[in-house]
């Protein structure tokens, strides 16, 4: 009588600043949101068959130049939608020391993270958390997450993907079969053709109707000007943040107080009250350990500081 055991796999989560692996038999990869583009997005549409072959155009002008697979998944009434460039993450793979050929599956950290409750350390710059249903990278600076995140005893989804390798030279034979299933599909996709017309003008009939709902700017040039202006205003909010929860989280000596505090012009103005000239010495350490652009002055027994954004 023969015995068949299940071989455990290992399981590796692989981002741009991974360090290189040592992979001796097959392993699972969970590819960091680094190596891929995802959306939530709601569609009226009621299976993945009709909502793939419509991926590459929700995509459209987000992508920047290259060769891209699309992938998508059900989400209560929603969908995940994804796009990857397969060659892109299979020569990173290889330079981290994963061939292919030790390639066992390949998962997205989406999937695999997205019960995440908070977020975790994936190493000394970044931590990885779930942001509105999304699974998304952050610097660790603007978290404080302090457990590193952990995939060894994962248990991973139904949702795998399969890196295709381009290059590959057709004989003959192949070529043949190629042709042949492309008349296939030529008569399938002849069938469906008026279909997919008809659900991307109902498409751009919702898009049109959120742009006007939500008084978008006609193009999408217009519009991402007025992102940028949203994330522009987005880092001057988290570069204030940092400085008041510097200047608001130091434990001051009890005669030293914070008397004012001020925001104005991207600088923000404080006033030191019960310092005498000289007493100022342990907060401008703390400060230069905080990397804080300021400058300060003494004038009438309070302490001026002016830090930049």
């Amino acid at each position: 009588m023969f015995w068949k055991f299940k071989r455990q796999v290992d399981t590796v989560f692989v981002d741009t600043n991974s360090a290189d692996f040592h992979i001796e038999s097959s392993v699972n990869v969970i590819l960091s949101p680094s190596l891929y583009w995802v959306k939530k997005v709601s569609l009226p549409l009621q299976s993945l068959r009709e909502v793939k072959p419509l991926l590459e155009s929700l995509f459209e002008d987000m992508l920047p130049e290259g060769r891209y697979s699309y992938e998508a998944y059900k989400f209560g009434e929603e969908y995940f939608i994804f796009a990857y460039e397969d060659k892109y993450i299979l020569d990173l793979l290889a330079q981290k020391g994963v061939p292919a050929s030790k390639i066992n599956g390949v998962y997205f950290a989406q999937n695999e993270f997205l019960h995440l409750e908070e977020a975790k350390k994936i190493d000394e710059s970044e931590v990885i958390l779930v942001k509105d249903d999304i699974v998304i990278l952050l610097p660790a600076k603007f978290s404080t997450a302090q457990n590193m995140l952990d995939v060894t005893e994962i248990k991973l989804s139904k949702h795998r993907i399969t890196l295709k390798q381009f290059g590959h030279i057709l004989n003959a034979k192949s070529l043949y079969t190629i042709v042949a299933l492309f008349v296939v599909l030529l008569l399938l996709v002849g069938s469906e053709y008026i279909i997919t017309l008809n659900k991307i003008d109902k498409l751009q009939t919702q898009r049109d109707n959120i742009f006007h709902k939500y008084a978008l700017k006609p193009t999408m040039m217009q519009n991402r000007s007025l992102l940028k202006g949203y994330e522009e205003s987005y880092k001057r909010q988290m570069q204030l943040r940092k400085v008041l929860a510097v200047v608001l989280g130091m434990h001051l000596k009890s005669m030293h107080k914070v008397k004012f505090i001020a925001y104005k012009n991207r600088k923000v103005t404080l006033r030191y009250s019960g310092l005498k000239k000289g007493d100022e010495g342990y907060i401008e350490t703390y400060f230069r350990a905080k990397s804080l652009n300021y400058s300060a002055k003494y004038k009438n027994n309070i302490w001026y500081v002016e830090v930049k954004l």
